[in-house]
């Protein structure tokens, strides 16, 4: 790479100052991404870029990322694959290059945003504790990392002096469900121990398979002399089902093979009981969709709740162990609940049997309850105290502490690695979304941004939360490392500097084996599709209907000219990144889509002084002042956030009877719930190519990618599939069924728990048998919570203490 660059600028010397000459003539110091394409586009279209063609320089050009002009010296980074980076510096007015390193990049850039340099910079470097442990090599297999990890590690496991067979056989010793003894006994004290009593314990159960139980009696004498010999409840609850398990052992102790272990631990009872957290917000089962904070995350967890709870009932059955799953949900309790159940203590989780929202109060330094909801970037000062409380309220609630720990978001699971450490147990991490790619260089001016949204305190949680999780679980693939021309969430955490703080030059890195892709569902008793009518509760239907081209019903704007127009669909929360005011700017400009559809708007308040959120009651401002300038009343119906899910289920499948379609225009999105409640419901969509939809959405299969930042672009691929499906129906069936199986094959549930349960399992094994736990790098990680992060949440609570 710097073979070519130097060659580049000793035989085209002219060709590429001019080029230098365009990014200076950009105007600032710290040139984008999108900025250096437009640039690009323009000098390769120019007189002066012709002697360059074919010598490389579009391909190198193409794959930086970012360029940082310090004159006479140009800066940048070059993205030559997934996850893997080099650093160059040019000096334009000598035209000579020469690789730097990333923490000489940092400071070029630390340089600019201070003024000076810095003599002493704090640098938070995590690769030398990780030499030496499993890294995935491919990019392809990132996001795969259980499948790496026991390729990996099974090998080595029975090998040498077999310590790793005496380890297994204590890791099934360890077992334990209040406080009774599974899979084996004392007995069992030795590897050749094992051996025999497998070989007695296939004999038993063999016997036992082949003669008909007359009673419950007769089942339970081979229980019994299993037990006589070492074995405990756990292998299964018939003796074809135990034998097979014993089979499976004794196979992997022959000959170790990575999916005879993942099947083997996929028998073994060590998931009773499961602690999520997600402390921000308003956590509940009713009218808190739309409140400030609360969205699709809630969702996601109240069904990841009920697809666990099921597969962990099913699992344990099977397993023989008659014992009811426990899954707590922590988060905050919120005295002024706002007419939500947010006050309240303990609450059943509706369609499970045990599973539970305990609620726990943040508390001032003094040990006060504090009472109203605060912003998740205001949350920090409260989290160290909630960890400690929410984790003496669990062991309460439960007896004895969980078996697996669930962080959700940047705060969930910071709580998540702090409760985690302490009780000894495996912890999983999901992010949902990482605050760091949404905002424009928010490490550079962290500064700037601290007043309203304390970066620097996320960015640290988030380097902490990452590197203690045993596991890390993403719904896409470009969640972790993005796409050939795009950088993923957990990526940009690689290498990054908070100027005056501190500089990241190693801090989260994407081919550890501890990152796996575990994509959800949606509901599939309420997102179902449009044509199963018999399921569609006709005064549910007719409700709808009227809320949507009706004068009745929920608080909106605008009413529908002429309501036999297709309609295009977008739902989601007002705030600046779902991009709600773009689609409406989008629609309003193009006088082709706002004669072939309607479009309807479901989200936020119509009135911004009903908003606690300043981000969200400016969209909302911004909403009415575009409906005003392109004066659609006539053609846009925007009502105000529905909470009820068995209502929007029909609000799509409503839609989808006109056929119309689901838009999701966000500038970025994580995964896109709502794109695969749409699409369940048989409707195509318009998905942003910025994030999960990219991966959910087959372009022109199962619905189209649009592109937010060209928007102009959007609304003429909207109206053309719209034109086209009028004049051949058969276009928008076909799409719609196309929609439907994509979800059913690829995001459900019953897939989500099975896949969660068996990683929980699996990393587990391995943090007992192997040094999965990494404590140097734990040792690292408290010294850097101590003297980094306590002191500036320290901060954040010093200063709302003195606000009036």
């Amino acid at each position: 790479m710097i073979d070519t660059l130097t060659q580049l600028l000793t035989e085209h010397r002219e060709a590429l100052y001019v080029f230098f000459r365009r990014l200076r003539a950009i105007g600032h110091p710290f040139v984008s991404r999108p900025e250096l394409e437009e640039t690009l586009r323009r000098f390769l279209a120019s007189d002066a870029a012709s002697e360059l063609e074919g010598t490389g320089f579009a391909e190198l050009a193409g794959d930086t990322h970012e360029v940082v002009l310090d004159d006479p010296l140009v800066y940048v980074s070059i993205r030559h694959d997934v996850a893997r980076w080099t650093y160059l510096q040019v000096h334009t007015e000598e035209l000579r290059a020469r690789m730097v390193s990333v923490s000489e990049f940092l400071g070029a850039k630390e340089r600019l945003v201070r003024g000076q340099e810095q003599a002493h910079v704090l640098e938070i470097d995590l690769q030398p504790f990780e030499r030496g442990f499993p890294r995935l090599t491919r990019s392809a297999s990132i996001g795969r990392g259980v499948e790496f990890l026991n390729r990996h590690l099974s090998g080595r496991l029975f090998e040498g002096d077999r310590e790793g067979l005496k380890r297994l056989v204590g890791f099934l010793q360890v077992h334990q469900v209040s406080g009774r003894q599974l899979m084996l006994n004392g007995q069992i004290g030795e590897l050749n121990d094992l051996l025999r009593i497998l070989r007695k314990g296939l004999e038993i159960t063999a016997v036992a398979a082949g003669t008909a139980a007359a009673s419950a009696e007769d089942a339970r004498e081979w229980q019994l002399e299993l037990r006589r010999i070492g074995f405990e409840p756990g292998w299964g609850r018939t003796p074809e089902r135990a034998h097979d398990t014993m089979e499976l052992l004794l196979d992997l102790l022959e000959a170790p093979e990575p999916r005879q272990l993942a099947r083997f631990l996929a028998r073994i009872p060590m998931i009773t009981s499961i602690a999520i957290v997600s402390p921000h917000g308003y956590f509940g089962q009713a009218n808190v969709l739309g409140k400030p904070d609360t969205g699709g995350q809630v969702v996601y967890i109240l069904d990841q709740v009920r697809a666990l709870e099921h597969a962990m009932r099913s699992s344990l059955h099977e397993q023989g162990i008659d014992i009811e799953p426990q899954i707590v949900v922590l988060t905050r309790l919120l005295p002024e609940s706002d007419g939500t159940t947010c006050g309240q203590r303990l609450e059943p989780i509706i369609g499970t049997e045990t599973a539970r929202i305990l609620r726990v109060p943040f508390r001032n330094e003094d040990g006060g309850i504090v009472r109203p909801w605060i912003s998740r970037f205001e949350i920090w000062p409260y989290l160290e105290r909630f960890a400690i409380d929410a984790e003496r309220e669990l062991l309460a609630e439960l007896g004895a502490r969980p078996d697996f720990i669930i962080g959700n978001y940047s705060d969930g699971n910071l709580v998540a690695s702090l409760m985690a450490r302490r009780l000894g147990i495996t912890q999983c991490n999901i992010a949902h979304a990482l605050e760091k790619t949404k905002y424009e260089n928010s490490d550079l001016e962290w500064e700037a941004l601290e007043e309203e949204h304390h970066f620097s305190c996320q960015f640290t949680a988030d380097l902490i939360a990452m590197n203690t999780a045993d596991f890390i679980i993403t719904s896409t693939y470009q969640e972790i490392a993005g796409t050939s021309h795009s950088i993923g969430q957990y990526e940009s955490y690689q290498s990054f500097t908070l100027p005056g703080l501190y500089r990241v030059v190693s801090g989260i890195d994407c081919f550890d084996p501890k990152f796996n892709v575990v994509s959800p569902g949606a509901n599939p008793d309420v997102f179902f599709p449009y044509w199963e009518t018999s399921r569609r509760p006709r005064e549910l239907t007719e409700e709808m209907r009227a809320m949507v081209f009706g004068s009745t019903g929920a608080a909106h704007r605008g009413d529908f000219e002429d309501a036999s127009r297709p309609l295009l669909f977008a739902m989601s929360r007002l705030d600046r990144i779902k991009n709600v005011a773009g689609l409406l700017d989008w629609y309003g400009r193009n006088d082709r889509l706002r004669e072939r559809a309607n479009l309807l708007v479901v989200g936020g308040w119509l009135d911004p002084a009903r908003s606690s959120d300043v981000d969200e009651a400016r969209q909302i401002e911004r909403v009415h002042a575009l409906m005003d300038e392109h004066a659609l009343d006539r053609e846009v119906r925007w009502v105000e956030m529905q909470t009820d899910k068995n209502r929007v289920g029909e609000i799509y499948r409503v839609v989808a009877d006109t056929r119309g379609a689901f838009v999701q225009p966000a500038l970025f999105e994580a995964f896109g719930l709502t794109v695969v409640e749409a699409m369940s419901s048989g409707l195509p969509v318009f998905a942003t190519l910025h994030g999960g939809p990219l991966e959910i959405v087959e372009d022109g299969v199962s619905g189209f990618h649009i592109d937010p930042n060209r928007g102009d672009e959007a609304a003429v691929t909207m109206c053309s599939f719209l034109e086209r499906s009028a004049h051949s129906p058969e276009l928008w069936k076909t799409l719609s069924c196309q929609a439907v199986a994509r979800v059913q094959e690829r995001y459900n549930w019953h897939l989500y728990a099975s896949r969660l349960l068996e990683l929980s399992r699996i990393y587990g094994f391995w943090k007992y048998i192997t040094s999965l736990e990494r404590d140097e790098t734990a040792r690292y990680l408290e010294m850097f919570y101590a003297l980094m992060f306590r002191p500036l949440a320290r901060t954040i609570g010093e200063r709302e203490t003195a606000d009036p």
